[in-house]
């Protein structure tokens, strides 16, 4: 059947009609009477305010979102086949399952979004034409487009961007774990400290990317093209350093914990400065207190229930290792990486030592973003300049603590206290 790429005609929508469908819409989701699935397919909402909106499966197919502000709303499951969403607000929107193919998102502010398991493949909306036959969205005819979005610490996990265009676009700290992006073009992206663990990057065009500190472990970059690219800091399968296997890093801290547990009659100290211990896969409840492993990588790690006491982790990687329940009384994790890390119930207060003296624990400079901190003590914990972005402190006891020059956007849970 014939096609064409003229215009369709859109219906313009009044800030006062979209209100009302959302109104409607909500009404649906809570089972009320009166309620209305929201339909803005082909509609024209640019610039229009929907934030903070209850919209789950909502249908913008086809629609002209540009500057849109949906900050905030629901939007999981909703159908942006083909939408034009350019410069259009999704901050801290959720967009779990979202149908994104073929939709343009060139400029949009994603920041913090969450689009897990979202769409953004290619895809095409044509509307049907009397004569024409079809006449072809002009703004819909391909691959996804988010060239020069900030997609800054959004949730892109198994998130399917096979095809996708986005030159110039913002990923840092973004996770994208299991992402899809085959063939994907991301040049001159800004992919510094996001976790591809895991994804799929078979034939994508990363040239004069930005990947520093990015994580690859498990990725798949067969046929991928990297001109360019600044790779400095990215952990891979490879080993980062001396490794666990040729240490032999399990026999010297099982000796380590011996000489913890004896009060050194037994076993010896040990020191893991710049070793990559991921080999180990598991160090739960051992007691390592006062190990030295500064700059060293746990990435990934068990190590729930740890004992470490007064370590020194300065600069170590622990980013995503569950830490729930660890000691870490007056541990120095001074500008270590914990992005992602399970901290749940763990000790961050001061550790008491001989003649009356206090060592806090200190997470100065730390990059910390997306941590459970939830039901940990804090007290006294120096977190200053420390980046703590989307972190959540429900339920931790934080007395006295220094955040000076810490970043706290979207923190949650946050209580402070004086000392």
């Amino acid at each position: 059947m014939p096609t064409t790429s003229e215009v369709v005609t859109f219906r313009r929508l009044t800030q006062a009609e979209v209100d009302e469908s959302c109104r409607r819409h909500d009404r649906l989701a809570k089972l009320r009477p009166g309620g209305a699935r929201a339909i803005f397919s082909f509609a024209d909402l640019t610039g229009l305010v929907l934030r903070d909106r209850q919209l789950m499966g909502a249908n913008f197919s086809g629609a002209i979102l540009r500057d849109a502000d949906f900050s905030g709303s629901d939007l999981d499951n909703a159908g942006f086949f083909g939408a034009d969403l350019k410069a259009a607000r999704l901050v801290r929107a959720s967009l779990k399952r979202a149908d994104l193919r073929g939709a343009v998102l060139r400029d949009a502010d994603l920041t913090g979004a969450d689009l897990f398991m979202a769409d953004l493949r290619a895809g095409q909306v044509a509307a049907a034409d009397q004569t024409a036959g079809f006449k072809t969205l002009s703004h819909a005819r391909g691959a996804a487009d988010a060239t020069g979005a900030n997609l800054t610490g959004a949730n892109l996990q198994s998130t399917f961007m096979t095809g996708v265009v986005a030159c110039n676009a913002d990923f840092t700290g973004a996770v994208m774990k299991d992402c899809k992006l085959v063939r994907a073009v991301l040049k001159n992206a800004n992919l510094t400290g996001a976790d591809l663990a895991g994804a799929d990057l078979s034939g994508a065009n990363l040239s004069g990317a930005t990947l520093h500190n990015a994580v690859l472990v498990g990725a798949r970059t067969y046929g991928w093209i990297t001109d360019g690219a600044d790779m400095a800091g990215v952990l891979t399968d490879a080993p980062n350093g001396v490794s666990a296997r040729d240490l032999p890093a399990g026999a010297m801290l099982a000796a380590h914990a011996r000489w913890c547990e004896t009060g050194g009659a037994e076993g010896a100290p040990s020191r893991f400065d710049g070793a990559d211990l991921r080999e180990l896969k598991s160090v739960r409840g051992y007691n390592l207190t006062a190990l030295s492993a500064r700059g060293a990588t746990f990435y990934g790690l068990d190590m729930a229930g740890v004992q470490l006491q007064g370590a020194h982790l300065e600069g170590a990687d622990l980013r995503g290792c569950d830490l729930e329940g660890a000691d870490l009384r007056g541990a120095r994790l001074t500008g270590a990486r914990i992005t992602g890390a399970n901290l749940k119930n763990a000790r961050l207060g001061p550790l008491m030592l001989g003649g009356g003296r206090v060592l806090s624990a200190s997470l100065r400079g730390a990059l910390a973003r997306r941590v459970d901190f939830s039901g940990a003590d804090l007290t006294r914990c120096d977190m200053g300049e420390a980046d703590l972005e989307r972190s959540n402190f429900t339920g931790a006891r934080a007395e006295a603590v220094n955040l000076t020059d810490a970043r706290l956007d979207a923190v949650s849970g946050l209580r402070l206290f004086e000392g």
